[in-house]
């Protein structure tokens, strides 16, 4: 399993998608608000995703 980093685009539960913030021991702290349709959706702006219950989409790129 890999985990990702703060700046990586994960998705998670039916294609939700999100920009890490934080990553703990066991899940990451993730900004929906990425999503165009985030209002739409009526969510939170942040919420926490376990390690195994997201897969990356980009990784972020450090300069």
């Amino acid at each position: 399993m890999k985990v990702a980093k703060v700046g990586d685009l994960i998705e998670f539960k039916n294609g939700l998608r999100g920009i890490v913030e934080k990553i703990n021991e066991n899940s990451v702290i993730v900004d929906l608000t990425y999503m165009e349709n985030y209002r739409e959706l009526d969510l939170e702006e942040k919420t926490v995703i376990n390690h195994r219950n997201y897969k990356i989409i980009t990784e972020s790129v450090k300069l």
